[in-house]
């Protein structure tokens, strides 16, 4: 049985959804590399190596595109994130600093890359804007509520919850430092002194 028979007989539906998963990654590669301005609807389709038409079929404006994106790698990212939950170390200050690197890797790499590029043109473009604070407020929700549970954190006590926000907001910091030059020396020295601290602030007693 060759290859081509066997994609003959793929499903409709199922040559859609790769079709669709190739248009997302495509679309993300390009906004990491070229910026909003250089990432447009044909550009994205060559790199998916489908026609504009089969694009737009999947994607009517540029804004369905690259928000469905980000959108799409910020939910496989976090996906990641959680699969690799069961490898942490016991509750300590080993388990604090790997989930601090957990959540820093989030805010690094082509998709913190792409979305930043996503931000600038949102600032902009009302109708993108919209779309970017809705998907925004929601992978810092989902990323937070990760922290609280990989770190056995209580947001009953006081303190704890803008601590644990603290840290998102500095992985997005540490970010945006790797945008232009490679943090890694710099970023690994304060995210071990970071995890002492807020291993040293969830631990303390109230």
């Amino acid at each position: 049985m060759t290859s081509t028979h066997a994609a003959s007989r793929t499903p409709q539906q199922d040559r859609s959804r790769a079709t669709r998963r190739r248009l997302l990654e495509a679309a993300v590669e390009c906004l990491a590399e070229l910026g909003w301005n250089g990432s447009t609807v044909a550009v994205v389709a060559e790199r998916a190596g489908v026609t504009r038409g089969a694009a737009q079929h999947h994607f009517p404006t540029r804004e369905d595109l690259f928000t469905a994106a980000v959108e799409h790698v910020a939910a496989e990212r976090l996906a990641a994130v959680r699969s690799h939950s069961e490898a942490l170390p016991e509750p300590g200050p080993a388990r604090t600093e790997a989930v601090v690197e957990m959540i820093v890797r989030l805010y690094t790499g082509p998709l913190f890359r792409a979305a930043l590029h996503l931000w600038v043109a949102a600032a902009t473009e009302q109708p993108l804007r919209e779309r970017i604070v809705t998907l925004e407020n929601h992978v810092g929700r989902e990323a937070h509520r990760a922290a609280v549970e990989f770190l056995g954190a209580d947001e009953a006590t006081p303190g704890v919850r803008e601590t644990v926000q603290a840290t998102l907001d500095m992985a997005r910091g540490l970010g945006l430092a790797n945008l232009l030059t490679d943090d890694t020396p710099r970023r690994t020295g304060i995210v071990h002194q970071w995890s002492h601290l807020l291993d040293t602030a969830l631990r303390a007693p109230h």
